[in-house]
């Protein structure tokens, strides 16, 4: 799978723990954002990566800033993009299964690397449920046309 990953200062720790895991599982990974833990704006990580999800560019993406919440807000600015908040297990699998998220936002300053591991690995293997959600979904998508 193509994935796009990137965060900010406060996430770059947990992006390289990340980038290596995935790319241990054999994924294509292209990272954007912080190189390092200087001071970095996290619009400058989300909407890049974003518009990889968006274009096709990349099937999935994944954000890490502090707390999430940051990379969530720019992410979801850009068109095609539903970027969710993922904080458990049970989360990273209702993201995909009902609301068909594309990005992951994960909490660099709050989540144990080893839980993020396993929400990434739940968000990357569960598929979209469709049914009741495919309606729900489409009306964020009908809006987003329209507007």
């Amino acid at each position: 799978m193509k994935i796009a990953i990137g965060a900010d200062h406060r996430g770059y720790k947990l992006k390289r723990v990340l980038v290596e895991f995935l790319r241990g599982k054999g994924h294509d990974v292209t990272e954007y954002g912080a190189q390092s833990e200087e001071s970095y704006d996290y619009p400058d990580a989300a909407i890049p990566v974003g518009e990889a999800v968006s274009s096709g560019k990349a099937d999935r993406g994944i954000l890490i800033c502090m707390t999430g919440i940051g990379m969530s807000i720019a992410a979801n600015k850009v068109k095609g993009v539903r970027a969710a908040l993922v904080t458990s297990e049970e989360f990273a699998e209702l993201s995909r299964r009902h609301n068909n998220a594309n990005v992951i936002c994960l909490q660099g300053g709050y989540v144990d690397p080893e839980d993020a591991k396993k929400f990434v690995e739940i968000f990357l293997k569960t598929d979209f449920e469709g049914g009741r959600h495919a309606r729900r979904v489409k009306k964020i998508t009908d809006y987003e046309s329209s507007h």
